[in-house]
Order: C-alpha cells, then structure tokens, then sequence
C-alpha cells in the first residue's frame, strides 16, 4: 500500500518540525526512527504541534491505568477497521502486560471470557461510543463504581482521541512501520 500522504522525515524536516519529531523519535527504541503517524501528520507543523499536546496527555498523563487504556484504544483500532492502530498498540499493550490472549479477546469483545468487571464495561462503553456517540445510563452505571470523574472524562476523551487518529490514519493510508506488520502483529482476520 501507498500512503496518500507520504511521512515526513526527520532529516527533510525543516528546523521547527524536525525539533517536534525529535522529541518523539526512537518512542520505541532502534525499532524505527519516527512512526509513520507522526510523519505524516508533521506534513502539517501546526497542527502536529496543537494535536501532540492532547495525544501525550492521553496516552501518558491520562488519569486510567495503562492496561485499561490500551484495551480500549486496541477496540478502536479493531472498531474502525484501523490496522497501523493495532499494530502499534499490540505493541504498546505488550510493554503494560496485554498477552496475546488478551489481545485476541479485545477483537471478541466485551462479553468474551476471561475480563474483569470493569475491563468488559470500557469495551462495552467503547462499542456504544462507536455505535451510537454515547454510553447507555447501564454501561454507565457498570463504570462508575471503578471510575473517578476524571476516569470517565478521560476515558471518553481517550475514545475519541483514537476514533480520530484512526480515522486519519485509514483516510491518509499511513502505512504500517517497520516491524509492525502482518506477519509480527496481524490484524484480526475477521476485520479484513
């Protein structure tokens, strides 16, 4: 696949996008430079620069717990049919814990066995988030004895953060990175 927007590198960056890249270069050690995601959003400087302030807020500073957080953004990934947002939070997930069985129980969904009480309801809220741009008062209401207020706030903020960035990364044709394709993290069969 071809992207519809090729990334953009650090060494043809100029001076203020190349110092935003850089400080998200080498996220994954000597896997790979700069992720494609980054690249090709630094084709705009201005809006990398406003985005990265709310995407580092959600994916490191966000108020869930890790393992939370990436079950929900790998039932985005698997919701909006995103394979470069699987993959890299597969990867992600692994670095917090997330087995394989785990991550084959996200694409099942929220009534598969084996999640906690509050592990089923984010998916669950994720799915109604998805499907209708909402969270039933139910679901809600499974939330909130194990959420904080500024739990649930991140919670959906976190949603939407990675509807958006899936949505961007499929329109675009961000391509996968290096060592993240379907023979190292495969995407589900069934979403193909």
């Amino acid at each position: 696949m071809e992207p519809r927007i090729p990334p953009v590198s650090l060494a043809d960056a100029d001076a203020e996008t190349h110092e935003l890249l850089s400080r998200f270069s080498r996220l994954r050690g000597d896997d790979v430079e700069v992720l494609n995601v980054f690249g090709t959003v630094a084709n705009h400087p201005a809006l990398l620069r406003r985005w990265l302030v709310f995407a580092t807020h959600v994916l490191a500073k966000s108020t869930l717990d890790p393992r939370t957080r990436e079950i929900v953004v790998l039932r985005v990934g698997w919701q909006c049919r995103a394979p470069y947002e699987w993959g890299q939070h597969v990867v992600v997930g692994r670095t917090v814990g997330l087995t394989d069985a785990d991550v084959a129980r996200v694409a099942a969904g929220p009534d598969a066995d084996g999640w906690s009480v509050l592990e089923s309801a984010a998916l669950r809220a994720t799915d109604e988030l998805h499907e209708r741009s909402t969270i039933t008062d139910a679901t809600w209401a499974d939330l909130r004895p194990h959420l904080t207020d500024e739990q649930m706030l991140d919670f959906v903020f976190l949603v939407g953060q990675y509807h958006l960035v899936s949505f961007a990364l499929n329109a675009c044709g961000v391509v996968r990175d290096d060592d993240v394709d379907d023979t190292t993290v495969p995407f589900p069969p069934a979403a193909h």
